[in-house]
């Protein structure tokens, strides 16, 4: 496999706006932002006006691409509607950053509103691995995400390091213009993943990215993160990972928005058989690429660490449409993320290691560069 590149070079600082922040690291983007939903949300905008004014227009040239040749996929058609029923179930705070977002970036709101709903179609796989399956009982959790590479999101992929007000600080590798989670941690070592299931249409709950970003931004511990999810009015069908590195261990949900199931390590959901005696793990991923994601599994069992663990998304387990891939190990104080590059799928790409407690406790550059001079007065 590609060995994971860990990065030593300083982070180049591309703009400061507020409280929030951009910088490149090893060729990619990093975005902090801090402080009210709205401030966060004018940060991200402004920083990032270009990108996000570029791949709005991409999503919706797209959009009206596919309307023309194929009105069954006409994405943006099905995603307004989606608002619409999920309007009464979206957080003020994400609402919020949303107007942020869209004055900061000046995009209109509703492009805005639209555009981040389409998450909701999202298709991926994700596993934790702890205790007696990893070589040194260490939690490792990993997530793919496969979606539709012509829309071209892996070109605007980006990593943001969220402070919100009165919340935790989480990671959400994410893409720009994007306020929702597919992929993320927070500061207290809790980390989520989704897959899309069916359920198309049962848009009367919070949008999977919302609900994703609630848990980031609430959980203390997988038990919190686990009464998030059961206690949300939800959408259509998801499957989610969550896991907990402090302690370690992890559960899988099977979600509709009338039904919600608990998977407990090595246990099997119909749709997501594991073998028995596969203890210390959660594992889903779409019909057939789930069984040769337990096969690496079993294959690996009491021998993983990072490089077995990124070796385990590789393909086919990840599909040709894998936009990114990621592993979390909190109590290390790494993350691995791997972005496609052209028509390569994430999974074959080179991964960049970043320093998870770095970057929590990264301080703006000329918040830096004040304590930086005091120290030496």
């Amino acid at each position: 496999m590609r060995s994971a590149c860990s990065d030593s070079t300083q982070p180049v600082v591309l703009g400061v706006e507020g409280k929030g922040w951009l910088e490149q690291r090893a060729g990619n983007l990093v975005l902090h932002v801090a402080g009210t939903p709205y401030e966060m949300g004018y940060q991200h905008g402004v920083l990032l006006r270009p990108q996000i004014n570029q791949l709005i227009a991409r999503l919706y040239a797209v959009g009206a691409a596919q309307a023309l040749l194929d009105p069954d996929r006409a994405a943006l058609a099905k995603v307004k509607e989606a608002y619409e029923r999920c309007l009464p179930h979206i957080p003020e705070n994400i609402l919020e950053e949303l107007r942020g977002l869209a004055d900061g970036a000046q995009v209109p709101l509703e492009q805005v509103r639209t555009t981040n709903m389409i998450p909701e179609l999202f298709h991926c796989s994700g596993f934790a691995v702890w205790g007696r399956a990893t070589k040194d009982g260490v939690l490792y959790h990993g997530r793919i995400l496969d979606y539709a590479m012509e829309l071209g999101y892996h070109q605007y992929a980006l990593l943001i390091v969220a402070r919100p007000q009165g919340k935790h600080a989480f990671i959400n590798v994410g893409y720009c213009g994007f306020v929702g989670s597919v992929t993320g941690t927070n500061d207290q070592q809790v980390s989520f993943g989704e897959m899309g299931g069916g359920g198309v249409g049962l848009w009367d709950g919070i949008p999977m990215s919302f609900l994703m970003r609630k848990g980031l931004e609430e959980a203390d511990s997988l038990e919190e993160g686990v009464a998030i999810f059961r206690d949300t009015p939800r959408t259509c069908e998801y499957y989610y990972v969550i896991s907990d590195a402090k302690i370690p261990d992890a559960r899988g949900l099977a979600c509709r928005p009338d039904q919600f199931l608990v998977l407990e390590p090595g246990n099997a959901h119909p749709r997501l058989p594991v073998p028995v005696g596969v203890l210390d793990t959660v594992l889903m991923s779409g019909e057939g690429r789930f069984q040769l994601l337990t096969a690496r599994v079993v294959q690996n069992y009491g021998k993983f660490d990072g490089p077995a663990a990124l070796a385990v998304m590789r393909r086919p387990v990840a599909m040709k449409s894998c936009i990114h891939a990621a592993l979390f190990a909190p109590t290390l104080g790494k993350l691995w993320v791997a972005n496609a590059i052209g028509s390569t799928p994430a999974s074959e790409c080179p991964y960049t290691e970043y320093d998870v407690r770095e970057l929590f406790s990264a301080k703006q550059p000329k918040a830096q560069q004040e304590a930086t001079a005091a120290a030496a007065r």
